[in-house]
């Protein structure tokens, strides 16, 4: 126990010695979680609509002015032609082209259907799915507004209508920021537990007082754990600032209980840095260790379930993802933060994510070889 107090006391001033550690840990979460959350949206606004109306009807404008004042479209050209239109979706100046056929309003009311053309430019796949669906929902509307206008009351029977009353639960008006910033809060203590650690051994490495320490009585498992606390302490404290991040700036209170939070926090910031440490013992250069930590942390965050639903994934991506430490994470924050899940709910991601903290932990310290 002297042993490792004697080495926290090394660490933490090395800690506290470099400012850009310092700035590292406290500054750049605080800042990436103000920022990000405002840009990643899923909701797509400002759709680019070029338009062919070769009707020229109070119909074709009324479908048009329900478009434009959906607020998701921006009208970026009337054409003439669909020939023309496609200039525009061909330079980038448009997302969808909306065709309106000649006789529109005149077909709507004789034969009760009409067909309208949408192009879609699908270079962008998420704009142009959501830009098709949003417009889709438009146009149906529109369709049953006409049916309500055309139809004479008393002269046919009504149809029978199914109404839908929907609610939504955890999140009511639907909020993305309340959705991202519990996910991004989680990023980012996955990086700054991951990457410091990872740098750490190998720092010593590269200024050569990995040879100091290798010459002492200092065990490997000692050694280890003086490498591991202070960064399991100073991971908590990002959390604890990523937590007051977004109760002042986008008023998120966490509905379950804090001390779930923490101890699954606990446990996971040992298998993050345990990742890390691993992988310092393998490199030799701090560049090394970053092109690997980088590498990894581009699977976390694309494979973790923040942006892409792991359900929606194949099974062999859904195999991986099973070994993907942030995924667990992301999902017990939103769980407690959002449901207000308790222990018994998270209790299957505290026993993964504990096992993975036992097994890379007890493979960094039996792979960290130290010589006499």
């Amino acid at each position: 126990m002297r042993t490792i107090l004697f080495l926290l006391q090394k660490e933490f001033r090395q800690i506290f010695r470099n400012k850009s550690i310092i700035a590292i840990i406290l500054v750049m979460p605080v800042v990436q979680l103000i920022i990000m959350p405002l840009a990643a949206d899923y909701e797509v606004k400002n759709i680019n609509l070029a338009v062919v109306d070769h009707d020229h009807s109070t119909y074709s404008r009324q479908l048009i002015s329900k478009i434009t004042a959906s607020g998701y479209f921006r009208l970026t050209d009337y054409s003439a032609s669909f020939k023309e239109a496609m200039q525009y979706i061909e330079s980038d100046q448009a997302d969808l082209v909306l065709e309106i056929p000649h006789g529109f309003e005149k077909d709507l009311i004789r034969e009760d259907e009409q067909q309208l053309f949408i192009a879609v430019n699908a270079i962008n796949g998420t704009k142009a799915n959501l830009g098709g669906a949003y417009i889709g929902q438009i146009i149906r509307a529109f369709n049953q507004d006409i049916r309500l206008e055309l139809v004479q009351p008393g002269r046919v029977n009504p149809l029978p209508v199914v109404e839908i009353a929907s609610s939504n639960w955890f999140n009511p008006l639907m909020n993305y920021r309340v959705f991202m910033v519990p996910g991004i809060l989680a990023i980012l203590v996955t990086m700054v537990g991951g990457f410091l650690t990872a740098l750490n051994i190998v720092r010593e490495k590269e200024v050569g007082t990995i040879e100091q320490i290798n010459v002492t009585p200092i065990r490997k498992h000692h050694f280890i754990l003086g490498k591991l606390i202070p960064f399991w302490i100073l991971g908590n404290v990002v959390f604890s600032v990523g937590l007051l991040v977004s109760w002042l700036i986008y008023g998120i209170v966490p509905l379950g209980n804090l001390g779930v939070l923490y101890s699954f926090i606990a446990v996971y910031l040992l298998a993050v840095m345990g990742l890390g440490l691993l992988v310092s013992t393998f490199c030799e250069t701090q560049q090394q260790a970053m092109f690997i930590m980088f590498f990894l942390m581009m699977v976390f965050i694309l494979m973790g379930g923040l942006f892409t639903p792991i359900e929606s994934m194949p099974d062999w991506a859904r195999g991986v993802a099973a070994f993907n430490p942030v995924s667990y994470l992301i999902s017990v924050m939103r769980l407690v933060i959002l449901k207000g899940s308790g222990f018994r709910d998270i209790l299957p991601h505290l026993g993964i994510i504990a096992c993975f903290a036992v097994v890379l932990n007890t493979w960094a310290i039996l792979n960290y070889r130290k010589t006499t």
